[in-house]
């Protein structure tokens, strides 16, 4: 049974979370949150701030959705089509096996015999539209088929993709999306399809414009598509992100090796000089998992922001990350599996993904976005 639980007050997130002085370099920020910063990473108007801390979690039972689509251990269908693949008696909370599809409803089967983290704004594609994971969520290991909470990326198409109801990754990737903060934020915090499709809409078009230079093929090709998944499939829109994209992956990806040992987990992102997401890890091989996705994500946004800013402060940065206290958090929990709490404060919202599974009790993934 899941339980949803509303207070008002303020919360702090990862109050436990000391960073021993010791660890603090030139270029860091002394921090309150209980991490500290990094001097930035910058690619054409993106900016990345590496984040360290001195605690860690275990993470290594955990997979990740790239992980169970590639070996085959997860599945993830359109509502209706998941017959038969129950295990035991459907508990509450479990899907009825036959309902009809539906634009903000998947189901995901869990095969593994590890539990499975997904995150929001992780993209599947196939079925009768491609999909956006709506909120940060753990599934146990051998799961029944769920409910999962998706929003449509794709509002041109309800028609099974090559005859096929089940979701994996665009056509030539080996791994899958992350969508770009802008839509992301509308799908955890705005929690509204329409606005999801709006962002979407509003995404093409500028990826259209961006690529126009380098010929009115490349838009149009971008142009003829509702898909996301499309669009960032198309050449043209993969080497204006990877222009971006790759100086920063590499660089930061020297500063994790380098800093191991002090556990970097996370990163505060910034475009055009305005501080706009952070996300974090418990610890520096999650984010390693996830990091080639979330770089593209971030230089997506940076690519369809094409207005030219200022460059944000490594004190803005840490103003931004050490500010977690809200006005207004409500907790959706499932009893032994985990517990996802949203946090609402004077212009931004952060969500924090703990894990109640055995022997864990810690959170597995902290983002903050402007509100």
């Amino acid at each position: 049974m899941r339980l949803v639980v509303v207070v008002a007050g303020i919360a702090l997130l990862f109050a436990s979370v000391m960073v021993v002085p010791s660890l603090l370099q030139a270029g860091e920020v002394t921090p309150s949150s209980g991490y500290s910063l990094l001097s930035p990473i910058r690619s054409g108007n993106l900016s990345v701030f590496p984040v360290v801390a001195s605690k860690s979690y275990e993470t290594v039972e955990f997979l990740t959705l790239d992980e169970g689509l590639r070996s085959g251990d997860v599945v993830v269908t359109e509502a209706g089509q998941a017959r038969g693949l129950i295990r035991r008696r459907p508990r509450e909370g479990t899907i009825h096996p036959v309902r009809d599809a539906q634009v903000n409803q998947l189901v995901l089967i869990n095969n593994s015999k590890r539990p499975l983290l997904l995150l929001a704004g992780e993209i599947v594609t196939g079925g009768k539209q491609d999909r956006v994971i709506g909120k940060d969520r753990i599934v146990p290991a051998e799961s029944d088929p769920i409910d999962l909470s998706v929003f449509c990326v794709e509002p041109g198409r309800w028609v099974a993709a090559n005859g096929k109801s089940d979701f994996g990754y665009a056509a030539g990737s080996t791994s899958g999306l992350l969508a770009s903060p802008v839509v992301r934020s509308k799908a955890m915090g705005a929690k509204d399809q329409q606005q999801v499709w709006d962002s979407v809409r509003s995404s093409q078009r500028a990826m259209a414009e961006t690529v126009e230079v380098t010929g009115a093929a490349a838009a149009a090709e971008v142009n003829s598509t509702t898909s996301y998944a499309r669009v960032m499939d198309n050449k043209e829109v993969q080497k204006q992100v990877d222009a971006v994209a790759e100086p920063v992956q590499r660089n930061y990806e020297s500063v994790i090796r380098q800093l191991r040992d002090k556990n970097a987990v996370g990163v505060v992102v910034a475009v055009n000089g305005e501080i706009v997401w952070a996300d974090l890890f418990a610890n520096t091989q999650l984010l390693q998992k996830y990091w080639p996705k979330l770089v593209r994500s971030y230089a997506t946004e940076a690519v369809v922001t094409r207005a030219k800013g200022g460059e944000a402060s490594l004190k803005d940065a840490q103003k931004f990350l050490d500010n977690l206290q809200g006005r207004h958090e409500t907790a959706d929990t499932e009893p032994g599996v985990y517990r996802q709490t949203e946090i609402t404060g004077d212009g931004f919202k952060v969500f924090e993904l703990t894990s109640l599974l055995p022997k864990t009790g810690f959170p597995v993934h902290v983002a903050k976005m402007t509100d």
